[in-house]
Order: C-alpha cells, then sequence, then structure tokens
C-alpha cells in the first residue's frame, strides 16, 4: 500500500498530463457522435474513460497495464452491444464467443483507435513545445470544422484550450521541480497558495472567454468569400450538377432552378432583417414551367412586367371572395449580394419607399406572376439597401372553401392554364400515386390537405439526399418512388405537380422562411381573424432559403401550402380551432436531424450548458474571493491612497507611523488592553507591559517611533517607516497567544 501511494505520489504530474489529455479526447468523441451509432460513442466513451483510470491508478509495468485494459476494452464492448440490444449470447461457450467476435469486430476497431491514440500521444506529447502544437492542431482542426460543417463545437474549442491551459501549467511545475528541487520542496510547504494563484489564473481566462461579446468578423476567410459572392446553391434550388452538388454547394436563394437535386451545407450568413406585424414567408420569385428536371421559365420571367413608381397599387387579380389583412414591412438588406427581387409576404399591393427614397427606376411589376423584379439597367442601379413594402395576407374561412368543388372554384374564373402546365413524359406513376392518395377528398382544398399530408409523412426532410438510388430521369417521380428522401425543392416541386395532374392550378415559389424573430411576439386579433400574428424583427439568414407551393382556388385566389416536413406555413383563419389542410400539424421548425435554424436559434444552442455553468459560476467565486484577498491584503495602502486624496499630498513617513500606531491601538484595544481617557500613549504602555510582559519588546520600538514621529524635530526614515510594519506584525502575532483581558 505504502509502495502504491508513493508511486501515485511520484507520478504526479503524469497522471495530471494524462487527464488533460483525455478531456481533450472526449472532444473529439463527443463531436463524432453527430456521426457514429450511440452504441460506438458510449464504447469508445468508456473505454478511454477505463484506460485513463487504469494509467493512472495501476503504476504497474507497462505490459500488464496493456493487458488489462484489452480485457477492460473486451469487456466494455460486450456489455454495451448486450445494452444496446446489438445481440443476444444464447447457447454453449464456443457459440457465444463466436457470436461476439462476429459482432464485436467494428466496435472493437473504434475502441483499440482511441486506446492506440491515447496511449501515444500521452508518450509523444511531453514537452512544453509539443503541447502547444499539439493543442493548436486540435484546436485549428475544430475551427475548421466549425466553418465548413453544421456543428458547432464553441464548447469543445473552449474545452480543449481549457485543457491546454492546464497541461501547460502541469508541464510547467515539473520542469521547476526538475531544474529547482529546493525551490519545488519550499513551494510544497504552500500547497493552498500555490493552487489558489493557479485557480485565479484559470477563473479570470475562463471568465473572459465566457463574456466576450459576440462581434462578426472584420475579414472573411477566401471560402466563405467565395461562397457568398458566387452562385450559391440553395435550399430552394441547388445550382450545379447534383451529382456533385453535396461538394460544393451551401444554402442560399438560388439563382439557378433548372436542374433542381442534389445536397447541399447550411450557411447561416444573415441576409436581411424584415420588421413586420405578421410572421410570414418571404416571397421572391415564382415559376410555372415545369421541364422534368427543374424550372424552365426564369429566363422569360422578367419580360411580362410594367413600371413602378411608389405609392402607386399593384395591378394584378384579386381575390373576389375571403378576406385579407394588410401587413406592412421594412426590409433591410445585411449582404451586398444582388437579388432579382425585393421579397415580401404573400402578394404585394404596394411599394412605398426604397432606401429612404421614392426612387423606384428599376423597379418592375410582373402581375402574371406576383414578382416585384428589380432590373439593375446601370452599375448606379444598386440593389436597394432598404425598402418598405404593403402585403394583402389571405385570411382562410376554411369551412367555406372546403366546401367548393371544381365547378364552384373554376367554372367562371378559367382554370388558370399554364399553371396546369405538365410535361408529355410526365412519368404515368407519379399521376396515378395523386389520383390514389385523393381518393378520399370530393373538392379541390380536401384534395390538396391530403397531398400536402402525404408528402409530409411519408418522406424525410434531409439536406444530403442518397442519389444513388435515383432512376427515373424525371425529378419528381425518382423522389416520390426512389430517393424518397430531400429538402424543401423536393416536397414543394413535387407537391405542385401533383396538383397539376389532378387539375387543380399551382405554381412554383422561391424565397425564405420567416427567420428568428428578434422582438416580442404576441398573439393578437385583427379585424375578428383568429390566429397567431407575431410582430417583430426577423433576422433571416442563408440558412432560410426556401421554396414551398401556391396553389389556386378561384376567387380565393393563391393561397401557399406546405409540403416540407418541419415547416410551418403561417396562414390566418377564421376558424382557430380547425386545422387548416393547407397547414401542417405543428411541428418544430427544424427536425432533430435537420440542424436549419437561424442564427439566434445556433446562438441558443450554444447557450452555457450546466457544466458550463458550474464551472463559470465557480470561477466567479474564486475571483470575487481573490479580489476580496487582494482588497484585505493591501488595506493600509488603500487607506494611505484615501488620506492622500483626502489630504491632496503625499503621505510622509511621520504621517504613516501615526496612521500606523493607531492601527496597533485598535488591535490592542480588542484584545482588551484599552487606552485610558487621560494617559499619554507611553503611560498606556506602561500598563499594558504591566499587564502582560511578554509584550514589552514588541510595544517599546513602536512607542519609540511614534513619539520620534509625533514630537521629535527629526523626522523618520523610510527604513525606520518600514520597520513599524515590520514591529506590528511581531506585535499582532504575540497578542494572538495572550487571552483578551479587561481594560
Amino acid at each position: 500500500m505504502i509502495n502504491w501511494l508513493y508511486s501515485l505520489r511520484t507520478s504526479f504530474f503524469r497522471t495530471l498530463s494524462l487527464v488533460w489529455l483525455w478531456i481533450m479526447a472526449l472532444q473529439w468523441i463527443y463531436f463524432m457522435n453527430n456521426i457514429w451509432y450511440s452504441e460506438t460513442t458510449a464504447i469508445v466513451i468508456i473505454s478511454v474513460t477505463v484506460i485513463t483510470a487504469i494509467e493512472i491508478l495501476l503504476p504497474i509495468k507497462s505490459i500488464y497495464r496493456y493487458v488489462l485494459e484489452g480485457i477492460a476494452v473486451l469487456y466494455i464492448i460486450h456489455r454495451e452491444m448486450i445494452a444496446y440490444w446489438i445481440y443476444f449470447p444464447a447457447g454453449s461457450l464456443p457459440n457465444r464467443i463466436q457470436q461476439f467476435t462476429g459482432n464485436a469486430l467494428p466496435y472493437l476497431g473504434f475502441a483499440v483507435g482511441a486506446w492506440i491514440l491515447l496511449l501515444l500521444s500521452a508518450k509523444l506529447v511531453n514537452n512544453q513545445r509539443r503541447i502547444l502544437v499539439f493543442s493548436g492542431m486540435l484546436i485549428v482542426g475544430f475551427s475548421i470544422l466549425d466553418s465548413f460543417t453544421v456543428y458547432d463545437l464553441w464548447k469543445e474549442v473552449a474545452w480543449t484550450v481549457f485543457a491546454a491551459l492546464g497541461w501547460l501549467v502541469s508541464e510547467h511545475f515539473r520542469r521547476f521541480q526538475q531544474k529547482y528541487p529546493h525551490g519545488w520542496r519550499y513551494l510544497r510547504q504552500y500547497p493552498l497558495k500555490m493552487l489558489l494563484n493557479v485557480a485565479v489564473i484559470f477563473s479570470l481566462v475562463f471568465a473572459v472567454g465566457v463574456n466576450m461579446p459576440e462581434v462578426p468578423p472584420s475579414l472573411t476567410d477566401p471560402y466563405t468569400a467565395w461562397v457568398v459572392q458566387g452562385e450559391t446553391a440553395a435550399t430552394a434550388g441547388v445550382d450545379g450538377d447534383p451529382a456533385d452538388s453535396v461538394l460544393r454547394t451551401s444554402s442560399g436563394y438560388s439563382r439557378n432552378d433548372t436542374k433542381l437535386g442534389g445536397g447541399f451545407n447550411f450557411d447561416y450568413t444573415p441576409v436581411m432583417e424584415i420588421s413586420s406585424d405578421q410572421r410570414s414567408y418571404w416571397r421572391g420569385e415564382t415559376r410555372r414551367l415545369y421541364t422534368g428536371s427543374g424550372w424552365g421559365d426564369e429566363r422569360n420571367s422578367g419580360r411580362e412586367t410594367d413600371e413602378v413608381t411608389a405609392d402607386t397599387k399593384l395591378s394584378g387579380d384579386e381575390p373576389t371572395a375571403g378576406d385579407s389583412v394588410t401587413v406592412r414591412q421594412t426590409v433591410t438588406m445585411l449582404s451586398e449580394n444582388q437579388y432579382p427581387v425585393l421579397f415580401g409576404a404573400y402578394n404585394l399591393s404596394k411599394v412605398e419607399l426604397i432606401d429612404d427614397g421614392k426612387n423606384t427606376g428599376s423597379l418592375r411589376w410582373n402581375s402574371s406572376q406576383s414578382e416585384l423584379r428589380w432590373t439593375a439597367e446601370s452599375k448606379r442601379d444598386r440593389y436597394p439597401k432598404t425598402y418598405t413594402v404593403v402585403s394583402e395576407v389571405p385570411v382562410v374561412s376554411e369551412d367555406e372553401i372546403r366546401q367548393k368543388s371544381f365547378a364552384d372554384l373554376y367554372g367562371s374564373q378559367g382554370t388558370e392554364d399554364a399553371y396546369l402546365q405538365v410535361p408529355n413524359d410526365f412519368p404515368k406513376r407519379a399521376r396515378d400515386l395523386a389520383e390514389e392518395v385523393t381518393a378520399s377528398g370530393a373538392t379541390p382544398y380536401e384534395k390538396i390537405g391530403l397531398l400536402q399530408n402525404y408528402l409530409t409523412t411519408n418522406y424525410t426532410y434531409t439536406n444530403e439526399p442518397d442519389l444513388s438510388k435515383k432512376v427515373s430521369d424525371d425529378f419528381v417521380d425518382s423522389f416520390l418512388f426512389e430517393i424518397k428522401e430531400g429538402y424543401c425543392d423536393y416536397f414543394s416541386t413535387s407537391m405542385v405537380m401533383m396538383a397539376r395532374s389532378l387539375g387543380i392550378p399551382a405554381r412554383w415559389v422561391k424565397g425564405y422562411a420567416p427567420g428568428q424573430v428578434q422582438g416580442s411576439s404576441s398573439d393578437v386579433q385583427v379585424q375578428g381573424v383568429q390566429g397567431t400574428s407575431d410582430s417583430g424583427v426577423y433576422t433571416v439568414t442563408n440558412a432560410d432559403a426556401h421554396s414551398w407551393a401556391e396553389v389556386y382556388f378561384g376567387p380565393y385566389g393563391w393561397i401557399p401550402v406546405e409540403a416540407t416536413p418541419g415547416f410551418s406555413m403561417p396562414l390566418l383563419t377564421h376558424d382557430a380551432q380547425a386545422q387548416d389542410p393547407a397547414e401542417p400539424e405543428a411541428q418544430p421548425e427544424v427536425e432533430e436531424d435537420q440542424p436549419e435554424q437561424a442564427p439566434q436559434q445556433a446562438a441558443q444552442s450554444q447557450d452555457r450548458g450546466p457544466v458550463v455553468q458550474i464551472v463559470y459560476g465557480a470561477s466567479l467565486l474564486i475571483l470575487a474571493a481573490f479580489a476580496v484577498y487582494v482588497l484585505w491584503r493591501y488595506r493600509l495602502q488603500l487607506r494611505f491612497g484615501w488620506l492622500r486624496l483626502r489630504t491632496g499630498q503625499k503621505l510622509s513617513p511621520d504621517q504613516k507611523v501615526i496612521v500606523m500606531t493607531e492601527r496597533w491601538i485598535k488591535q490592542l484595544r480588542r484584545r482588551g488592553l484599552k487606552r485610558g481617557a487621560d494617559e499619554t500613549l507611553r503611560e498606556s504602555v506602561s500598563r499594558w507591559e504591566g499587564r502582560s510582559p511578554a509584550l514589552g519588546s514588541f510595544l517599546e520600538p513602536l512607542l519609540h517611533l511614534f513619539e520620534k514621529a509625533r514630537y521629535s524635530p527629526s523626522s523618520v526614515s523610510e527604513s525606520e517607516w518600514r520597520s513599524v510594519h515590520a514591529h506590528a506584525k511581531e506585535l499582532k502575532a504575540a497578542m494572538k497567544k495572550i487571552p483578551k483581558n479587561a481594560a
């Protein structure tokens, strides 16, 4: 037992190194948890922890430790595979061994790999330079992954920095022990003082790091700048070849919808802020010509347009049935990107201001597709930085529109033939599926609700669909029957084309989801309309780029329909108790496997967790205690400084002696040695010496210096003043040995 404790004491710094390395290893395992299966993460975490404990607690020969660690790893894999129901041991021992080896090999590779990396790092990283290089490489790796993946790794970086600082401090003391053994033995006599100094430094670094303000970068890394300035891909249309889009695209408003598909990475760069009294989807452009691979009419979108002037009502076919609510929005752009349209809620009815003026020379209105297009005719026509538009938000009367038949909706209004277009080679099985899904619906509204429900419940949202399953050349057909997963472009395009195959006019719309509201939200009631109206400023990012469907319901006009799982279309209804078939069941705006969120939501994901809160609270307590100690330690200097401020001049040594005398007299009074009202200090000292002779040797030099400072024509020197301080400390120590007495 004694030998074991001695071995632990002599390997103290190696133990600390293993602890810091274990903390760093956990950060990488936590990151890999996003990729690994749950059982893999559990096996690796437990294995690394047990291996670290064995290395610390069993200072025996390496070969014996390795054997124990190997047995522990095998047992951990066995236990976790049973816990996660990966295999059920049954039968004879040979059969169980065969079952175990057949299932354990993948997990054994991960566990052994982590084991080797841990011990190899502990052996090779053995001085300050290597610690700096090793920690720096880890931090750089996390930073790259944080920038170029959807994962937020702030906590991992913070813990790695914390462990690196601890490791460097440990290594510093280890080197100090080797180089200055006598000095180390002296330090060991005051372990609390040494630990407190280290704790204060750590607490200060941690508290400052946690409370650093979030400031946007003044410089952008080349990759991000290229993505932002270039043709960024979109959740509302991914540019380029879908076969390689996952590797080179990011979310944002698409510029090319002719070839949909592929995948993308989420980009949370802010695009705009919208001040509105109604939560909405921010509508941009619409498409009506489906080609089988995407939408092919964007080149002609700007031809059927009219010039627009400020404060002029925008022309267009207004709904003759149903109600609407007027919503005013002010848009402030946060990026330098150029867009072909101005964004707004639902159907725009008027433009009020552009860049705080009324210059709308580059603005044109496409009434047939309800697009407010911006056409830069010269370099001076920059895209507006801020503009105000007015929209008419439809109010859905569910009970009324649900009962309207095809004849009621399209008999007298026309069927909007341009929005019934379906390619001649559109696969029959897609048409048949639409008819099968909506067989129980009698009216267009009911059929749209059935289509929407089918898409949101039978297909999976992902930003990286598996394109290896794609066989059909038709985008919608391959999604419905082969890929069966995707993002908004897949769902919205399928919704539009399935509706058209049933004879219901529909069009594809792209823009932005509502984003994250900054201000307060409240439930309001507008003109007798029930619904949730969120007033505030919404921050919209590239990750909020989105596409959805709009369905034409004759006299009720164009009604937006959301078919993508995890998204909720903001619609007002007259009946708040009934669920709108054109609106999905209440779902979180982001699914568990969908990391799409606004910057505020991402920031919330970075909020301090319980461990960080505990460490942060402990750091504040340590810093507060240290501040109190510093004030107490330098209380005399602070008193001198205060007197200097009051008198307006620096205190002389004589004055300092008098101040110090007042202090030790107060200390004696607290011990019961009080000064008489009519006594001189010498008389009092003589009386105190009679009561406590042991104090005489300490009181006499203090009395002598006081009388010199107060009554002698010669001044007290600086060295004499310093001796007063030393004598006062000796007197204080001597008083502690004497019991309190009455005066």
